[in-house]
């Protein structure tokens, strides 16, 4: 008889033990390095542009070379799971990134820095399959959701690296040293969480966490059900939602506000800043509202709450107004992604790992193709035009949440 694994014997006990807790928090530190690392270079972007002298397209082509880098690399994450460990690779991996963002904040040509950024893109999509891989083991170990929680830490830590980059700009710290600070930081947390992950090797949940292409493809000559492909296929789009109006705030967030509406340095950054705290206060709600009312509820609320916020914030353009719009931005699509994710890992027809790795892998051509289609709209009608896109991704969340599972039973 088979032994029952890791996985199967924790599951059975009235709660997690010592180590699962112990490797939620680090996974958290893993979750809050990637986002304050992202987002100290972020409000840093304006600056940067002025500096290169591109324009609202060249700009936005430059900055698609992170989503490009992590396409390109994101299939071999599960490969280098299987050899490394997902938390080892996650923390190798920030250490990388955390490099390749400074190095992007030095670049003196546009090439450079687009090159930085692909070369960023590339370890980050990595780093993200990574320490998710990590954070659904811990999960597994757990028993119920906590992957939303995890996302809630990305967020805070995207509003303290935010807070970092504002106070940066406020006292008029240079771009080079202000990130060579965050970097050693972060590299350092992320570092010192290494010892606190899952301890050992568990193979089965590290290699049923992603899968490789040769198994992706395996899975295609197999012929997964039409009803499999569309609803992968909705989760996918659903996924994308959330990035396009992630996305609106991460890129454009700051210009907006600095350039169309001429918000003060200082205060510029506070769009973005507003998002990823309204994010962060969703994503930590986020576990007990599915638990509670279902994902697809939680995603068609939250979707509502996009469109609509943002798009009054577009329609009646002020400073005040428009910190608000992107709050209610973040609020409303603080769970799309987190709730895809976990979907797609659990679609049937499929190998374990084989949805999860298509949806991240797709998730990136969101993150690809709205910022150079914002900029192009910015230079030939306004960048209030442009970003249109963020309450239309709001939409698209609504009409495709039936994707989504209704309520859960707890005892699942």
């Amino acid at each position: 008889m088979d032994e029952p694994n890791d996985e199967t014997v924790t599951a059975a006990r009235p709660g997690p033990d010592a180590a699962a807790r112990r490797a939620r928090i680090a996974v958290s530190a893993l979750f809050l390095t990637n986002g304050a690392l992202f987002a100290n270079i972020l409000p840093r972007y304006p600056e940067i542009k002025a500096a290169l002298g591109l324009d609202n397209t060249a700009y936005g082509l430059s900055i698609a070379a992170l989503p490009a880098g992590a396409i390109v690399a994101g299939l071999a994450a599960a490969v280098l799971i299987r050899r490394f460990g997902s938390a080892r690779l996650a923390v190798f991996g920030t250490a990388l990134t955390s490099i390749g963002y400074l190095l992007a904040g030095l670049s003196p040509t546009a090439l450079l820095f687009a090159g930085a950024l692909f070369l960023t893109g590339a370890c980050d999509a990595i780093t993200d399959v990574a320490q998710n891989a990590h954070g659904l083991r811990v999960q597994r170990r757990y028993g119920r959701s906590v992957i939303n929680s995890f996302h809630a830490i990305w967020s805070i830590g995207a509003v303290l690296g935010g807070a970092m980059a504002a106070v940066a700009i406020a006292t008029g710290l240079p771009v080079g040293i202000h990130l060579a600070i965050s970097t050693t930081v972060f590299a350092a947390v992320a570092v010192g969480a290494l010892r606190f992950c899952l301890p050992g090797r568990d193979d089965e949940a590290e290699e049923d966490a992603v899968a490789a292409g040769a198994e992706i493809r395996q899975a295609a000559r197999r012929g997964p059900e039409l009803r499999t492909i569309l609803v992968l296929a909705a989760l996918t789009l659903i996924a994308m939602a959330g990035a396009v109006g992630e996305d609106a705030g991460n890129s454009w967030a700051t210009l907006y506000l600095g350039d169309s509406l001429d918000a003060a340095a200082a205060i510029a950054p506070l769009g973005f800043i507003a998002l990823m705290l309204a994010q962060f206060i969703g994503r930590i709600l986020g576990d007990g509202l599915t638990d509670r009312f279902g994902q697809r509820l939680v995603a068609g609320a939250g979707g509502l709450i996009a469109a609509v916020g943002m798009g009054l914030a577009l329609a009646f353009p002020s400073v005040p107004g428009t910190i608000l719009g992107f709050a209610a931005l973040g609020f409303g699509i603080a769970t799309l992604i987190p709730a895809a994710m976990h979907a797609a890992d659990e679609l049937p027809g499929l190998p374990q790992g084989v949805g999860l790795t298509v949806l991240s892998w797709l998730l990136r051509v969101g993150f690809l193709l709205s910022p150079p289609f914002v900029g192009f709209i910015a230079d030939n009608e306004s960048l209030r035009a442009g970003l249109l896109i963020a309450p239309v991704a709001g939409l698209v969340a609504v009409l495709l949440c039936g994707a989504l599972e209704k309520r859960r039973p707890r005892s699942d």
